[in-house]
Formats: structure tokens, C-alpha cells, sequence
């Protein structure tokens, strides 16, 4: 994402985030909006906890990330439990005000027309910075579009907590200057349904109107760094490495498949632990696949490890994958999805909610299975390995459907639309 000089004439946008770095989806999004907002005249700065764009549009406050030890320390103490001590009750105020303090200075600092807070009003991974933007926005009155990308309630460990008051107040709050934008159909029923807010569905995105450049000399060896042998599949997870992402089930499918393949787990464990990667491991041997995890070289940046070996981005990985895994028990709407389909590679997809209700009635060919794997479904894998004639139309077929429903186009005409009235209603 870019900076634009600032401008008298043109508008500036402020998003608000925990952090604005690195390859997850909320900042992935962040990029493609800032992109629009950009070619629709504004200048986009950046308000997080961590943050990877340059000092001149950006504002550092580090309690805003939720893994500031404060912040910690207060989730630690509100998930989990039925009351909390005043001491905690404390610490939420004291940061908050510290935080609304920063907002405040960002705000005057960049003289911002229009707040953007990306999932910080969603989930409450940061209460106080919830609160924070809840009453910045009540006492200026500041038009404000709040994009969520999940809520509370589709987190199990979230549903027992000390801190209603604050879920109710700012996860989302209900307030007439905020426009509210969600990227599914099943999330803008619920949150009508618990809250009265409705919302605008806007999906995830790619530039499906570009098609990825082709192959340079840099990426040419990624199969031999990856230890892929020439008469080997390919087979790409392209995820981390926790429950929800269901990866069993790709280790499971490679086992029935029959056929010489090594399975490439792209992304580490993260902050979810690593008895999830260590029990993927064990099952890999007992079911006689070869699986690899290599987040060491796979990064959002091209560059060299310590050790001189190359790191590559995923763009980079994926024009060489035969096929791609995506056995997701739950999604907010699938990024990696629309991956696969923007390089032309076949999807092995468990049927979870969103794929079911919102991406799969446009028509796409997946790969699917229901929870479980199926031998209707190592069939279908097994045609699309060995048929290129089948694979070339799944594919290209695949590829003109996201052009008309996920392109950057959608998104623009979309989201044009909101600015207009959200800054119709300014004031």
C-alpha cells in the first residue's frame, strides 16, 4: 500500500487496526481498500499496533496491538471467567484512555475526514482500542466505515467472558455516523439479527481483471528448494497451522489418492500453538505422506534467511502447486480460495458455511468434501490430476466466475458507492 502527500483538496482517510503488517487477511484487505480509496482521490493513513507503512501516513501506538503485555494481561483476566478483579477493570480504563489520547493525536495529526476501523469494533481481541474508537466516534460525531471481517460470536473461547458491558457497547457499537460493511452474507444476518444493525456486504477481493505476471528467473527454482522430485505432485496448504484449517484431511485425501505427492504447508503455527503442527507430524507418518513445513522460506517479502537460503512469497508458490488444499472447518470467507482460483490451480474445499452459502452458488468447481473425505471425492482428485483437458476447464471456468463476482472492479463500484454516502451524511 502506498502514501500520498497530503492535500488541501483531497480528503484523508484514517484506518484503525491492531496491526497493519505482514499476510493476514485483515491487512491484505486493508492494502486493496487503500487502493480504491486512493483512485477515488484520498489520501489513506495507517493507526496500529504494529505497522509496516512509512512514518509519514502512519501512527505507532503500541497498546493497540493485542499482544502488548497490557493487553495480554487483560484478556488473560476477561475470557474464560464469569467476574473480574477492580484491578482489571482499571487497566481497561487506564489503557483506553491512553489509547484514545493516540487516536485523538492521529486524528488532529493527519487531519482525518473519515475513520476506517478494520475488525477493531468486530472482535474483541482489544478491548480497550474497542472502546477507544467507540467514544472518538461519539464525541466527534466523525463519519466512520467499520469493516468487519469476524465477530465475537463465531469464537467459541470468546462466549464466556467478564466483559458484556464493553461487547455490547463497542463490538460492534450501534451509532448513526457508522456505516457498517461485512464480508458475508451469514455475518449480515447475524448481526441484524443480535445488534438491529444492518450492514453492506462487500466480499473479499482479487485483481482477477490482471492475471498474475508470469514466472521470473528468481521463482524458476521453487520446486527444487521445496525438494519436490520431477515425477512428484505438488500439493499446496496454503494456510497456518491450526485446528480450524482442518489439514488432516489433506494428508488424508494424499494417502487415498495412491499417488507420489508432497504436501507444503506454507505458513507457521502462529500464536495458536504448536501441539496442532506436532499432532500433523505424527499423523503424516502414520499415514505414509510426505508433508513439509516451510514458513522458514515462505514469506510476504522476497529476500534470504540467515543461512543464505531464498525466501519466497506466495505468488511465487503457486504457479508451481498441482493442487490446492483449503479443508477449513471455518472461514470468514476464504482469501486462500480465491487464491487458488486467481493462479488457474484445482481446490480440494471442505464445504464450510460461507463457501456453502455465498461462493459456491456462483457456479464455481471445487473439489469437495463434506467434513470428512470421501471416495467420491479422491476420484474427482484423482480425474483433475490426470486429465488436463478436465483440469484446463476447471480452472478457466473458475477464473471467469471470480472476474465477475471477486475483482477489484467489484470492489471499486462497491465501495465508491459507500464513500459517496458516507460523505453525503458527513456533518
Amino acid at each position: 500500500m502506498t502514501c500520498s502527500a497530503s492535500s488541501s483538496r483531497r480528503q484523508n482517510i484514517g484506518f484503525v487496526s491492531t496491526r497493519i503488517a505482514g499476510t493476514d487477511g485483515v491487512s491484505l484487505e486493508i492494502a486493496k481498500w487503500a487502493d480504491v480509496f486512493e483512485k477515488e482521490g484520498f489520501n489513506c493513513f495507517y493507526f496500529a499496533g504494529e505497522l509496516e507503512q512509512p512514518p509519514d501516513c502512519s501512527y505507532l501506538a503500541e497498546e493497540a496491538h493485542f499482544k502488548h503485555p497490557d493487553i495480554k494481561h487483560i484478556n488473560q483476566n476477561c475470557f474464560g471467567a464469569r467476574t473480574r478483579s477492580r484491578s482489571i477493570t482499571k487497566k481497561i480504563h487506564e489503557t483506553c484512555q491512553k489509547i484514545k489520547d493516540h487516536l485523538y493525536q492521529f486524528i488532529e495529526k493527519f487531519n482525518i475526514d473519515l475513520l476506517v476501523p478494520e475488525n477493531a469494533l468486530s472482535i474483541p481481541l482489544n478491548i480497550p482500542l474497542g472502546i477507544a474508537i467507540t467514544e472518538v466516534i461519539s464525541e466527534t460525531g466523525m463519519p466512520v466505515i467499520a469493516h468487519h471481517h469476524d465477530f465475537f460470536w463465531e469464537r467459541q473461547n470468546l462466549m464466556t467472558n467478564t466483559v458484556w458491558e464493553y461487547i455490547n457497547m463497542a463490538f460492534p457499537p450501534h451509532l448513526p455516523s457508522i456505516w457498517h460493511v461485512v464480508i458475508n452474507s451469514s455475518a449480515a444476518n447475524q448481526l441484524s439479527l443480535r445488534t438491529g444493525i444492518s450492514a453492506t456486504i462487500i466480499p473479499n477481493v482479487m485483481d482477477f481483471d490482471n492475471p498474475p505476471a508470469p514466472l521470473d528467473d528468481y521463482a524458476s527454482d521453487v520446486r527444487e528448494a521445496l525438494g519436490i522430485e520431477d515425477d512428484e505432485l505438488f500439493i499446496l496448504q496454503p494456510t497456518r497451522v491450526v485446528e480450524r484449517k482442518g489439514i488432516e484431511h489433506a494428508i488424508e485425501l494424499i494417502n487415498r489418492l495412491g499417488m507420489k505427492a508432497k504436501l507444503v504447508i506454507s505458513h507457521a503455527s502462529g500464536d495458536e500453538g504448536h501441539d496442532y503442527e506436532q499432532r500433523l507430524k505424527k499423523y503424516s507418518k502414520l499415514m505414509n505422506v510426505n508433508t513439509v513445513f516451510v514458513s522458514d522460506i515462505i514469506n510476504e517479502q522476497r529476500g534470504y534467511t540467515k543461512t543464505g537460503k531464498k525466501i519466497y512469497d506466495l505468488n511465487d508458490i503457486y504457479p508451481h502447486a498441482d493442487l490446492v488444499t483449503y479443508p477449513s472447518y471455518v472461514e470468514g470467507f476464504g482469501n486462500a480460495f480465491l487464491e487458488a482460483i486467481y493462479f488457474r490451480k484445482p481446490i480440494v474445499v471442505n464445504t464450510y458455511a460461507i463457501y456453502t452459502m455465498d461462493i459456491k452458488p456462483k457456479g464455481f468447481s471445487a473439489i469437495e468434501i463434506n467434513g470428512y473425505v470421501t471416495e467420491k471425492s479422491v476420484r474427482e482428485a484423482k480425474k483433475v490430476l490426470t486429465d488436463p483437458e478436465y483440469y484446463n476447464k476447471m480452472v478457466t471456468c473458475n477464473y471467469e466466475i471470480a472476474r465477475r463476482y471477486y475483482s477489484y472492479s467489484v470492489l471499486h463500484q462497491k465501495l465508491k458507492n459507500l464513500i459517496l454516502d458516507c460523505m453525503t451524511h458527513k456533518g
